[in-house]
């Protein structure tokens, strides 16, 4: 884990933290056209690649990406879990903002609205959602219909107020970092422990419709996914109800370490 500030002092507005597993297709030309568009978001801004446990080209492409984009970071996780992932990412962002994002939808239209309302204060966490009025989900039906279930399944056990948890995020850093911090189960459904909990605390959570056309098929199939689902679901079951979260001011000190160049 690194400092929210940096050596020298300077702190970017924005950082936007990708878990990304196998993505060696797409990486490069996602990773530009995000770039290009985050100039018209914010001043100064990140970009953190969490890679874990890819086996195609995608460590030697992210490596090669930040030699020629100092704005772009890459590290590696230890093993293929997306929550994980994205957790260490967060941990590493030194953005006043953080921005969770999909490699396969690198959605500029939610930078901007989740930024604009973050910079106004109008909300602590930004959800986008796949599932609310307004929103277009353009996957294939098995998957959107799963979506739905599975959010509901929060509902009805978790007490979750909304209809999406897994996605798109952004959010402002110090004040969500102890929410981080709590969080104790990992992989897909790190992103669902990270709303719910931050709903138990009372953080000003706003959902604002998405529009959803992935650039490629999942890197792991729907069928594939489901029996793994639902054994973290159930220990997000038991760690939702028997750990209490924290807010920014309860957040266990955590010892900064110099920044790792893992790329």
């Amino acid at each position: 884990m690194t400092s929210s500030v940096g050596v020298d002092g300077s702190r970017p507005e924005l950082s936007v933290v990708i878990p990304v597993y196998n993505e060696a297709e797409i990486l490069e030309s996602s990773v530009a056209q995000l770039v290009a568009d985050l100039e018209g978001v914010a001043q100064d801004f990140e970009v953190i690649l969490a890679e874990n446990g890819s086996s195609d080209d995608t460590v030697a492409l992210g490596a090669a990406i930040s030699r020629g984009e100092p704005r772009v970071q890459m590290f590696s996780h230890p093993a293929p879990n997306y929550g994980g992932a994205l957790r260490e990412g967060i941990m590493r962002a030194r953005g006043r903002f953080v921005v969770c994002e999909e490699i396969d939808l690198c959605d500029s239209d939610f930078h901007r609205r989740a930024v604009a309302l973050l910079r106004d204060d109008v909300a602590e966490l930004v959800v986008g959602s796949k599932a609310m009025k307004g929103a277009n989900d353009s996957r294939p039906v098995f998957r959107r219909l799963a979506t739905r279930v599975y959010n509901g399944v929060l509902r009805l056990t978790l007490g979750f107020k909304g209809t999406d948890t897994h996605g798109l995020k952004a959010f402002q850093r110090d004040r969500l970092l102890a929410v981080v911090d709590s969080c104790l189960v990992e992989h897909d459904v790190f992103a669902s422990e990270l709303v719910i909990r931050a709903q138990r605390v009372n953080h000003r959570v706003l959902e604002i419709p998405v529009q959803i056309e992935e650039k490629r098929a999942p890197s792991v199939g729907l069928v594939r996914r489901v029996p793994k689902v639902l054994r973290n679901l159930g220990q997000l079951m038991v760690a939702i109800h028997a750990t209490p979260e924290r807010r920014s001011d309860e957040r266990r000190p955590v010892a900064a370490k110099p920044p790792e160049d893992d790329a």
